[in-house]
């Protein structure tokens, strides 16, 4: 059932209704449900620019009134204090109990890749996936080849051949929907009680599936995310400035689930519930960040969403500026855009009043303080006198260096260390959040455009070379 065939106003009561009658459905009954024509796309996902507009109005506005009135500075140190003190809690959160043996018997898993001319990548991908340490009557393999125009289907009719779990659907050209139209297309045919979703670069480890399918026996779970890693990391300072950041990353989410805040999906190494899946609507193919949208409306349907810290999943960095810089707009627009489909429920505390505080917490420091930086630096050269967002400026780049430390610890383990293991650290650290600082530049510049531009759903294609992924 597409994202898109949600109720065509903005309220969420409709929406509940249907929830509640597919937590009903019989087995049958349920792929009926999934292969229903969408209805009219929902009045939420439109009028983007306008809001985007409207948002970006009031931020800038509020910021140039707060270098006019004469508290605007104790504003501002109030909600870094405010901040500050959530983020103390937030390091100093107890890790949540989890279920990491199976008991009774393994759910059947269906294992999801859409792929677009990966013929470099396609053949360790499949050899990786179709090899796993899991009952092998127990999960698929489905690669939905979106008309791939060089020599994936070519490789893809051969491995099927080799691999008897190995399923593939061929999208026609005039299929439409990116990612998310090839996911939507191929659910009613994968069996999985689980289904995860992997780029085709993607690398795991054997006990993948051993290892995450035990976090859904909590029956609060609807998805399990897997830490995200480069496996190219060594390449050049790009690689190895974006492994850096999937550790920030992991560890941020690790400590938010913590506290019972907000964890999110990743796009590669995601698993949903099919139940929980289906109850918000599948994926939506009205966004260009597919996992961030879903995250969100998992979320107000109740659903939590955990991190598998270990085993993590191995994707290539982006190798060049250029590309880095198309990659990080398409995920700024699409983070800022789940915010602006969704602001009226996420006010209505759907989700609950710590996951609402955490994820309104998250939209200051990431996108608000950005969003911010353009008027408020124009501001104080025009009164020559420091920027008045800096304490939370200071704020932001702290944690981000506190998390980045925190995590490249996590990682070592067990390892020995010393002085100069912790020193090499702070060092990587410290080089990691003056690049994480590209992040104000990204999201000022995708808010201004989306305010401007009209609404677009450009994706532009990472390509994968599989050069770091020999088996």
């Amino acid at each position: 059932m597409p994202a898109n065939s949600w109720p065509d106003n903005n309220s969420y009561d409709e929406l509940e209704n249907l929830n509640s009658l597919l937590a009903d459905l019989t087995e049958e009954e349920e792929s009926e449900v999934e292969v229903l024509q969408p209805l009219t796309l929902p009045s939420r996902f439109k009028n983007r620019r306008r809001r985007a507009a409207i948002v970006l109005t009031i931020v800038w506005s509020g910021t140039v009134a707060l270098h006019l009135v004469s508290w605007g500075t104790l504003f501002v140190l109030g909600l870094t204090t405010v901040l500050g003190f959530h983020a103390v809690v937030m390091v100093f959160a107890s890790p949540r109990p989890k279920t990491e043996e199976m008991n009774g018997e393994y759910p059947y898993v269906s294992l999801l890749v859409a792929a677009k001319n990966e013929e470099a990548v396609i053949g360790n991908l499949v050899k990786n996936l179709c090899n796993l340490e899991y009952p092998s009557q127990k999960y698929e393999v489905w690669i939905v080849d979106d008309d791939s125009t060089d020599k994936t289907p070519q490789l893809l009719a051969e491995l099927q051949e080799k691999y008897d779990n190995l399923k593939i659907l061929r999208r026609k050209p005039e299929s439409t929907g990116g990612k998310s139209g090839a996911l939507n297309q191929v659910l009613p045919l994968a069996k999985g009680e689980i289904v995860a979703v992997f780029d085709a670069d993607a690398k795991v480890s054997q006990d993948t599936l051993l290892r995450v399918v035990p976090l859904f026996q909590e029956d609060r779970v609807g998805a399990v995310q897997m830490r995200k890693a480069i496996s190219n990391a060594s390449t050049n300072y790009w690689t190895k400035a974006q492994s850096g950041e999937m550790t920030v990353d992991a560890v941020l989410q690790q400590q938010r689930i913590n506290v019972g805040g907000i964890g999110e999906l990743r796009g590669n190494g995601q698993f949903v519930r099919r139940k929980a899946l289906l109850s918000c609507g599948g994926w939506n193919e009205e966004t260009i960040t597919d996992d961030l949208d879903l995250t969100l409306r998992l979320h107000l349907d109740n659903w939590d969403i955990e991190l598998a810290f270990y085993p993590a999943v191995e994707e290539e960095g982006v190798t060049t500026a250029v590309g880095l810089w198309h990659q990080r707009n398409r995920w700024a627009e699409g983070g800022y855009q789940r915010y602006l489909d969704y602001w009226d429920l996420i006010l209505k505390n759907r989700m609950g009043t710590r996951k609402t505080w955490d994820l309104l917490l998250l939209l200051i420091i990431q996108y608000i303080l950005a969003i911010a930086g353009v008027p408020d630096l124009l501001m104080s050269l025009a009164r020559h006198r420091l920027p008045i967002l800096s304490p939370l400026t200071g704020l932001s780049i702290s944690l981000s260096m506190l998390w980045m430390f925190s995590g490249l610890k996590q990682l070592r383990q067990e390892k020995p260390s010393n002085f100069f293991t912790y020193a090499s650290m702070l060092l990587q650290a410290i080089s990691g959040t003056i690049y994480m600082t590209h992040w104000f530049i990204v999201i000022s510049f995708a808010s201004i455009r989306m305010s401007v531009l009209p609404k677009r759903l450009k994706w532009v294609k990472t390509v994968h070379t599989g050069h770091t992924h020999e088996l």
